[in-house]
This record gives structure tokens, C-alpha cells and sequence, in this order.
């Protein structure tokens, strides 16, 4: 099995993990969060530059489910409660499948990858990242 790249970033009570190669790249944790993520410096996240019910809120809006976080003292609970959601499946208008909900995928190379809470697959085909939606859509003007 292969599982995404990823990094943890924590505060002690939260710890907020990013997953590369899921990520769309669609800003919105930058435009609305500018003081936590700052996609050019390294470290790019910057846990104590806010609450932590800001940035759990922040995590939330994540579109592809690159970002996803814990609570330190809740970490079984929560992956635990996570397991027993019902899929859910949008259709972004001129954008990418999303799939709500821990899933696994079986890639045409036979690889098996488990995605938690959020996937986003492409719809356009322009994805350097398939059948993962890498954000290609927008410079693609794709409409669907």
C-alpha cells in the first residue's frame, strides 16, 4: 500500500497533518488563515500564530483534504469516529469529484492507496496527479 506524503505540525492540544499529494493547491487556508499558512516558508505552518479553534475551522474548509488535524488527547476518537461516516460524493461544478469520507483506491498499476476524509478526483483529465485532481481544471477552463 502507498500512503501519501506527510507532515505533522502541533501546538501540544492540536496537531495538524498535511498531506502533500493530495493537496489542489487552492488557497483558501492562505486567504483566510494568512497568519498560520504561508506556503513559501518553511516551516509553512505556523501552529502558534493562532487558536486552535481557528485553525481547526481553517482545516475544515480544506477542499481536497490535504489538511486534516487531531486532538493530542482525542487521537484514537477521533480516527475511530471518522471510520464510521457515510461516504459522500459532490460534483464540483468545473472541477474535481470529490469524495467525502475514508476510502481506498486501487490505482491502474495494481497500488492501493487509503484516503481519509477527503478525496478529489479528476473530472478534466489534465491532472499530472490521476485519477487525483491536482487544481489542472482551472488552467484547462474545464467546464462540467
Amino acid at each position: 500500500m502507498i500512503m501519501s506524503k506527510s507532515k505533522e505540525y502541533s501546538n501540544g492540544a492540536l496537531t495538524v497533518v498535511w498531506k502533500l499529494d493530495l493537496c489542489i493547491h487552492s488557497a483558501i487556508c492562505v486567504k483566510d488563515l494568512g497568519e498560520v499558512f504561508h506556503p513559501r516558508e518553511r516551516p509553512w505552518i505556523k501552529i502558534e500564530a493562532a487558536t486552535s479553534e481557528a485553525i481547526i475551522n481553517q482545516v475544515k474548509a480544506c477542499p481536497s483534504g490535504a489538511l486534516s488535524y487531531y486532538l493530542n488527547n482525542e487521537k484514537e476518537a477521533t480516527l475511530e469516529k471518522s471510520n464510521e461516516e457515510i461516504i459522500k460524493i459532490d460534483v464540483r461544478e468545473n472541477g474535481p469529484l470529490v469524495v467525502h469520507g475514508n476510502c481506498s483506491v486501487t490505482l491502474t498499476n495494481g497500488n492501493v492507496e487509503l484516503r481519509e476524509r477527503i478525496t478529489t478526483f479528476c473530472r478534466c483529465g489534465m491532472s499530472s496527479n490521476k485519477p487525483f485532481c491536482d487544481g489542472a481544471h482551472r488552467g484547462a477552463a474545464f467546464k462540467g
